[in-house]
């Protein structure tokens, strides 16, 4: 449908290069986006831009510490100048902390998770926003996390950054409203994306017998988060703005803590 394509727009996927990253560069290009795909590391960028290319769409690898205000700002200006403006900004790029008591918790370690998961994404809004004011127009797609609604015990840090960026969101989308700009936050739980498969923290498929287990037992996989990423991006959710959306299974531990 028409109300779902992102035909003209240009993109920018932080953490593009990562498990949701990825998913959402291929999905909103598939959509009809321009989309530029950023992160550290160039190499893994231009891979994925490459793909994007040789399906036919249109990309742009761009290497960026997105914690890094002149590095964003540059980035944001090489977007504007290569596609000519800049539509969707998605906030992806963040990482886990170490996990333990919360008494245990280290001074450095706390203000790394901060500085990746909420004060890269404050510097990445404040960039695409002031490019968004100009325009009038935008959507800016924060990912946090159900560890930032309902907490994550052992991850105090990681749980406290994705909390604020929720914070965030809601007042970025009060005040940029008559702006003509959406600015809404994804809470992805645990996604069977091949990192978290790696530490055998994502539920089987089958149960111990080896049979099916019902579909809403199952993690979600990284395109259920890219198929939300790209409504949220699109003209159909232009009524939508300050809203939280949750991608989680109905499993006891992604809804509460016992």
């Amino acid at each position: 449908m028409s109300s779902f394509r992102l035909d003209g727009k240009t993109a920018i996927i932080t953490g593009g290069a990562g498990g949701l990253g990825r998913s959402m560069v291929r999905q909103y290009a598939e959509a009809g986006a321009n989309v530029v795909v950023a992160s550290r590391n160039l190499d893994k960028c231009e891979a994925i831009a490459e793909e994007v290319i040789e399906s036919g769409g249109k990309a742009l690898a761009v290497a960026v510490d997105h914690t890094q205000p002149a590095e964003v700002d540059c980035m944001v200006k090489q977007v504007v100048d290569h596609f000519g403006s800049l539509d969707i900004m998605v906030n992806n790029a963040g990482r886990w902390g170490k996990g333990g008591p919360a008494e245990d918790t280290l001074l450095e370690d706390w203000n790394d998770i901060i500085e990746k998961c909420l004060t890269g994404c404050f510097i990445c809004c404040m960039s695409a926003g002031r490019q968004m004011l100009k325009q009038q127009s935008g959507k800016i797609i924060n990912i946090s996390s159900t560890a930032g609604s309902k907490g994550n015990p052992g991850q105090l840090h990681y749980s406290a950054a994705k909390a604020a960026m929720l914070s965030l969101t809601s007042n970025l989308a009060m005040m940029w409203s008559k702006d003509n700009i959406n600015v809404n936050a994804i809470l992805p739980g645990l996604i069977a994306t091949d990192e978290l498969k790696a530490y055998n923290i994502i539920p089987k498929t089958e149960d111990e017998d080896g049979n099916p287990l019902p579909r809403l037992t199952i993690c979600p996989t990284p395109e259920n988060v890219a198929d939300l990423a790209v409504f949220l991006a699109s003209p159909a959710s232009d009524g939508l703005t300050g809203e939280e959306y949750p991608v989680r299974t109905w499993m006891k531990s992604e809804r509460f803590w016992k």
